[in-house]
């Protein structure tokens, strides 16, 4: 199992879940309101006068062999429009109950 941590701008929600639908990756986490910038050329998301747009982020743990697919198209969704901000971070799951 692998935990994958997206966070996005807000306007890429239907569109993440959508992908997950379409890929059977049903159960994940939603925090709806989460600030910050990107490390390379992101501007700030800081939901404030001078910064107004926001980000969201999903956590969702699934099989191993959906990983590569499901980066796949997150990958595609973000280079559709790179200003709007995605990224993805996956680690090993352990274990869980």
């Amino acid at each position: 199992m692998k935990a994958i941590l997206i966070t996005f701008n807000q306007a890429y929600y239907d569109a993440i879940l959508s992908l997950m639908d379409r890929r059977a990756i049903r159960g994940y986490t939603y925090w709806e309101d989460v600030q910050g910038r990107g490390s390379q050329t992101g501007e700030p998301h800081y939901g404030t006068h001078a910064w107004p747009t926001k980000n969201a982020a999903i956590f969702v743990v699934v099989e191993s062999g959906k990983v590569a697919d499901f980066l796949d198209a997150l990958h595609k969704l973000d280079i559709q429009t790179e200003a709007q901000g995605l990224r993805a971070f996956v680690w090993d799951v352990e274990q869980f109950i």
